[in-house]
């Protein structure tokens, strides 16, 4: 069985793993993008060239949207401490609760661990709202559904 601390720097690195493959995919498109635009002659259909190239641009705005909010989860990522121990439930928290185990960080779904399940959820989410600044032994409902905080790691 792998110790806890252990188990929160898996998740952190498989979190950490998942927001660079998030940066590295929108990365990859807006090159190609830029690719696209150089290489793009204008035809003797101007209409035409003006609107794949206006269609261009907006797709470049919402990837460079879409790479900043990336970047900016990723810094939250790097302010997760791995030792930090808290009696309260915060950024970088391994939640065991008796519906699951939540690892406070970012909203990358689920990861197993040793055939263990861990939902890798942000500060943000609707659980993990719920969640924050609570302790062990305390209570929350989500979805009619009462979640007991077992164990903070």
């Amino acid at each position: 069985m792998i110790a806890e601390l252990n188990v929160k720097q898996i998740l952190l690195d498989k979190c950490t793993q998942y927001i660079h493959q998030r940066i590295d995919s929108i990365q990859k498109k807006l090159d190609e993008i830029a690719e696209a635009q150089n290489s793009e002659t204008k035809s003797s259909a101007g209409d035409k060239h003006e609107t794949g190239r206006t269609m261009m641009q907006l797709e470049t705005q919402k990837m460079t949207v879409q790479l900043y909010a990336a970047l900016e989860v990723k810094q939250t990522l790097d302010q997760i401490l791995i030792d930090n121990k808290s009696t309260m439930v915060g950024l970088g928290s391994l939640v065991k609760c008796n519906t699951g185990n939540y690892y406070i960080a970012i909203s990358s779904g689920k990861i197993l661990i040793e055939d263990v399940n861990y939902y890798a959820i942000s500060l943000q989410s609707p659980i993990g709202k719920l969640l924050s600044g609570k302790f062990k032994g305390d209570v929350v409902i989500f979805n009619k559904r009462q979640i007991k905080i077992l164990e903070i790691i």
